[in-house]
C-alpha cells in the first residue's frame, strides 16, 4: 500500500512539474535546482553564482528550507529579489510550491531561477519540479564517500560541485576515488571544484552554466 500512495504522489508531483516546465519554456527562463545536504554551502555557492553572472543575466532565487527566511534575507541583501518558502517539516522541496513560489514572479523578466533545496542528500533527488537541471553539491568536509552512500542525487545531477575545496589538505578526502565513483555513477556530470566564500573555481562553474542560460534562451537543449 505504501508503494502505490508514494506512486500516487509521485504522478502528481510529476504532472505538476510538467505544467512549471512549460511555462519556464514559454518565459524563456533557465531553472536551476541546487541540492545539497546542511552546512555544504548552497547559500555561499548562489551568492558566489550571482556574483560571477549578475551583469549578464537577470536571476531571482527561491529558498526552500524547513524554517525560517535566513538565506532569503541573505540573498535579497545582494539586490537579488527572492522568495522563501518554509516547508514545514517537509525534506524536499515538490513542483506545488514551486508553482506558488513562482506566481509571485514576472518570469519575462528573469533569464535564472536559483532554487535552494532543502538540506537533505535523498528526498530531492526523487521530485522534479519543473527545472532544467539539478546540481548537487558536497563539501570536502563531508567526506569522498558520499556517492556511494547516496547514489541516486549523483545520478540526477547535470554537475557536481565540490566546494570547500581549499580545506582538501584538512581533511581526509580522496578525490581520485571521489571522482571515480562519481564518473561510475554519472559519467557525463562534470565535476567543479569551488570554493564559495573565496571565488576560487566559481568561474568555471559559472561559465558551465552560462552556456545553459544561453542555449535555454535560444530554444536548444538545455
Amino acid at each position: 500500500m505504501r508503494v502505490d500512495i508514494d506512486r500516487k504522489i509521485l504522478a502528481a508531483n510529476d504532472e505538476l512539474a510538467g505544467q512549471n516546465r512549460a511555462r519556464f519554456k514559454g518565459a524563456g527562463v533557465f531553472v536551476l535546482d541546487l541540492m545539497a545536504s546542511p552546512g555544504a554551502g548552497k547559500t555561499s555557492t548562489i551568492l558566489a553564482t550571482i556574483g560571477a553572472l549578475r551583469d549578464r543575466y537577470a536571476i531571482a532565487v527561491i529558498e526552500g528550507d524547513i524554517a525560517s527566511k535566513v538565506d532569503a534575507e541573505k540573498v535579497r541583501a545582494h539586490g537579488i529579489p527572492a522568495v522563501q518558502i518554509n516547508t514545514g517539516g517537509a525534506c524536499h522541496l515538490e513542483a506545488a510550491m514551486i508553482r506558488r513560489a513562482v506566481d509571485t514572479l514576472d518570469l519575462d523578466a528573469f533569464d535564472l531561477i536559483i532554487i535552494e533545496n532543502v538540506g537533505n542528500l535523498v528526498c530531492p533527488s526523487d521530485f522534479d519540479l519543473g527545472e532544467n537541471a539539478k546540481v548537487m553539491i558536497l563539501s570536502v568536509p563531508e567526506g569522498h564517500d558520499k556517492p556511494y552512500k547516496y547514489p541516486n542525487i549523483f545520478q540526477v545531477s547535470k554537475a557536481v560541485i565540490l566546494n570547500k575545496y581549499d580545506t582538501m589538505g584538512v581533511f581526509d578526502f580522496d578525490e581520485p576515488e571521489f571522482r571515480g565513483v562519481v564518473a561510475s555513477l554519472n559519467g557525463q556530470a562534470p565535476i567543479f571544484p569551488i570554493s564559495a566564500t573565496k571565488g576560487d573555481g566559481v568561474a568555471e562553474w559559472a561559465e558551465w552554466l552560462a552556456g545553459r542560460i544561453d542555449a535555454c534562451k535560444a530554444g536548444e537543449q538545455a
